[in-house]
């Protein structure tokens, strides 16, 4: 029986598309140009495997459609589409049950990329005691997936001693399933353009743990793959961050002289 995917977009010649996309593909494929129009269907049908649901939208933004559809729909795998996304806004959605982010535009392969992984989470046994244990063993924080790969955010993949100091090490999950380690090198650029404003006090480690996951989930956003060398480098910090990092070192100073 063929797996059924339900496309909200408000966008026609984008459904149009995605669902061109699908039917070759093999999939069962229906449409909704709003959230409530994905309401109704979802009250009449809530058997779909996947949901494609566009972020942006009139009258109601993807997040909150979002939040009606797992009720809804409980067992559909969503998966987020949006032309700008950013990291609090993945790990928004992943809390609230999302299982994807895509990137628009969306090339044919990115689509099916992104319902195969959906699909693989699905089929993954989410109860074995195996699978539990090797969970509450490992040192990961939330997993937040773009473009169908799932990036493991691991502090330590191999333990903290086996680490440098300017490295950061990842598991990301590619669509078919495989993991690939990446390493993100923290340059001495990067470090040199926020010394200053730390006043050349010493930066704590989750500032640049931070950092490296950020830049490698933006990578895996705007290339839609991983680094063919399996390692990045980063050479300098968001100003909007070296803002941010500035205010709370001087929060903290203050708090130090009080």
């Amino acid at each position: 029986m063929s797996k059924r995917v339900l496309v909200v977009d408000d966008e026609e010649n984008i459904r149009q598309m995605t669902l061109l996309t699908l039917e070759a593909a093999g999939y069962e494929v229906g449409e909704a140009g709003s959230g409530m129009e994905a309401f109704a269907i979802l009250g009449s049908d809530a058997l779909w495997d996947v949901i494609l649901l566009d972020q942006k939208m009139p009258g109601m933004v993807g997040i909150e459609v979002l939040k009606r559809i797992k009720v809804l729909a409980p067992t559909a795998r969503v998966i987020m589409v949006t032309a700008f996304a950013s990291v609090e806004l993945a790990v928004e959605a992943m809390q609230l049950g999302a299982s994807d982010f895509v990137r628009k535009p969306m090339t044919p392969e990115i689509v099916r990329n992104a319902v195969a992984a959906a699909l693989l989470k699905s089929s993954e046994p989410r109860t074995s005691p195996d699978r539990v244990a090797a969970e509450a063993q490992a040192p990961q924080r939330l997993a937040v997936t773009m473009n169908g790969f799932t990036i493991l955010r691991c502090a330590d993949v191999h333990g903290g001693s086996l680490q440098k100091s300017d490295e950061r090490h990842f598991l990301v999950r590619k669509p078919d399933g495989r993991e690939q380690e990446v390493v993100v090198e923290i340059s001495s650029e990067a470090t040199a353009s926020v010394e200053p404003v730390a006043n050349r006090l010493p930066l704590d480690r989750a500032f640049w743990t931070e950092q490296a996951e950020r830049f490698i989930s933006d990578f895996i956003w705007n290339d839609g793959a991983v680094p063919a060398s399996g390692r990045l480098v980063l050479k300098g910090v968001d100003a909007d961050e070296l803002e941010k990092f500035a205010k709370e070192r001087q929060g903290k100073d203050r708090a130090q002289h009080i």
